[in-house]
């Protein structure tokens, strides 16, 4: 017999790429009572270090410390504006970007929390965007091709930088001493549930999408392991070991220590963590395959559900296709691409001219809506101009971090709208591509929906997107809906629901606003899209491999430049 809890309130954590959020929702109607969020105190170290000195190309680290203060300050916020009693608390959830690994001692704690590593940047979290361990994934393709051509197909044809194993790979190259001293690596999700509940416990989905881990198989082969280094040959057994639970489950009840700082009570259920783009998919209610979610937010994430009860299709660039991934039942696969709003902010901070930001200011409107409304002036097409959107590498279907960004077509009567729009365009070619890539393989792309902050925020991107895919787009119902998500698992953690998709059935929502193609605007896009896919196949498969080469010789510039 199923036991259904009486209380009904739980408590979802987002921990994103420059904040933590935290929402207060009632399980029964899916109603968010409350919300909160803390911008983390660190931020990303992605030039500086803690002490202002230089970080190396293609660094990204966070403090791990942040995540506690998202914590403390968030949950007593959304309880004391709720007034909801803490009695009533069924469960708390979290979700994650990702991959983010940490190294930790026997006990948990993070190793850039002891003296001796406060200064090596390696003891600290290597966020999803740290693509600095390029290299070794490429060595890790390599072996893998080598030994084992079978199991690359499982991982969508190539292993990303920002995964786990060549982000371990990387701390023993160049941090053996932080390698030795861990005891584990794990995932800043998984640590953050492990001060919640007391308990070690790594998550079934980012094993399986960033760790190479395959459910009821494990990892690759310990002779993978050791031809990449001797040290590493017990990886899957030592630094990557604990017990790996499904999503969807309990990890176990908030300890009296966490209790206290929360302000809740102890024992309360504490859900297995998820990726934030996976948890994100109940939140909108979809229960079935062929409809896709584009999480959109400094980068995007595309998750979609394959048949219940069907072999995981090969679908080449994919991050990975997970059994019970995403939703229980399914095969849930996941792409993505590694720079949307990420390289809007980059056009922002560094290209548009003082006249625009004071326009903006005065007409009492942010510089993206302003940019947004120039640009939507526009005519598909009008500008010349098309862009490849790797300014942060490729995910996917290249998956290649040593790619970069790329504008085409530009006069001297170019404006920064027109640019500003290439980029939004680029990124929207990008997500076809990867439609395309689906449907290809056998996965079937049926409906498209969008969450996240672009999607919540930004019409004109929105109404874009629908053009050039071709498709009516579908917006998440609520502003947080990977925090969401996570309560969403909470609910079931906490025995309000017994399955994911009952509790999404109920609490998952979608916005009456939907976008739909403009037949003309489509027919110019055909045209433009043909284009980017010559540029995006001439630069990202060996035609031209001239960004890598501009790459190499710049690392080789800073690293021979004297200071004056």
């Amino acid at each position: 017999m199923i036991f259904i809890s009486s209380k009904k309130y739980v408590i979802g954590i987002d921990f994103g790429t420059l904040s933590g959020r935290a929402v207060l929702v009632d399980a029964i109607t899916g109603d968010e009572l409350a919300t909160a969020s803390l911008d983390y105190p660190h931020a990303v170290m992605d030039s500086k270090f803690l002490d202002g000195s230089p970080l190396p190309p293609d660094f990204a680290l966070q403090h791990p410390g942040d995540y506690i203060e998202v914590l403390c300050s968030t949950v007593p916020r959304i309880l004391a504006e709720s007034g909801v009693s803490p009695d009533e608390i069924a469960g708390i959830g979290v979700d994650f970007t990702t991959c983010s690994p940490l190294p930790v001692t026997a006990d948990g704690t993070p190793l850039c929390f002891l003296e001796k590593f406060a200064k090596n940047p390696h003891a600290y979290v290597k966020l999803w965007k740290h693509h600095a361990a390029q290299k070794y994934a490429n060595l890790l393709n390599e072996t893998l091709a080598s030994l084992h051509p079978s199991l690359l197909p499982v991982y969508g044809g190539k292993i990303s930088s920002e995964w786990m194993i060549p982000k371990v790979w990387q701390t023993l190259a160049e941090a053996p001493e932080v390698f030795e001293a861990a005891e584990y690596f794990i995932e800043s999700a998984d640590w953050v549930v492990w001060q919640l509940c007391g308990n070690f416990v790594r998550n079934a989905c980012m094993a399986g999408y960033k760790a190479m881990y395959v459910p009821g198989v494990g990892y690759p082969p310990r002779e993978v392991f050791a031809a990449l280094d001797a040290r590493l040959s017990d990886l899957p057994d030592t630094k990557l070991g604990g017990r790996i639970a499904p999503i969807g489950t309990k990890a176990g009840g908030l300890t009296e220590e966490m209790a206290n700082k929360l302000g809740l009570r102890a024992g309360t259920a504490v859900a297995v963590a998820s990726g934030d783009a996976h948890v994100t998919v109940p939140a909108l209610g979809i229960g079935s395959e062929g409809k896709l979610l584009a999480i959109m937010g400094t980068s995007t994430c595309h998750m979609i559900l394959g048949g219940a009860g069907e072999p995981a299709k090969i679908v080449p660039g994919m991050c990975g296709a997970v059994e019970d991934g995403i939703v229980p039942g399914f095969t849930g696969y996941e792409a993505g691409q590694s720079c949307v709003g990420d390289h809007f902010a980059w056009f922002v901070e560094n290209l548009v001219p003082a006249s625009y930001q004071q326009a903006a200011r005065a007409e009492g409107i942010s510089i993206y809506e302003y940019l947004a409304r120039l640009a939507d002036a526009l005519s598909p097409g009008e500008s010349g101009i098309i862009a490849l959107d790797w300014w942060n590498g490729n995910r996917s279907i290249l998956v290649d971090a040593d790619l970069t960004g790329l504008f085409i077509g530009m006069t001297l009567a170019t404006k920064p709208e027109e640019l500003y729009r290439a980029l939004v365009e680029a990124t929207a070619y990008g997500t076809r591509i990867i439609v395309e890539n689906f449907i290809e393989h056998g996965v079937p792309v049926e409906e498209f929906y969008a969450a996240g902050g672009i999607a919540e925020k930004d019409p004109f991107t929105m109404q874009l997107y629908s053009d050039v895919l071709g498709m009516e787009i579908k917006i998440s119902g609520s502003p947080q809906a990977p925090a969401l998500g996570a309560a969403i698992f909470a609910a079931v953690a906490g025995g309000v629901y017994p399955t994911v998709s009952e509790a999404s059935a109920k609490m998952g929502k979608l916005k009456e606003l939907t976008y739909k193609p403009n037949p003309e605007a489509k027919a110019v896009y055909d045209r433009l899209y043909a284009e980017y896919k010559i540029l995006h196949d001439y630069f990202g498969r060996g035609g031209n491999d001239a960004m890598k080469r501009l790459k190499a010789i710049a690392a080789e510039a800073k690293a021979n430049k004297q200071p004056f």
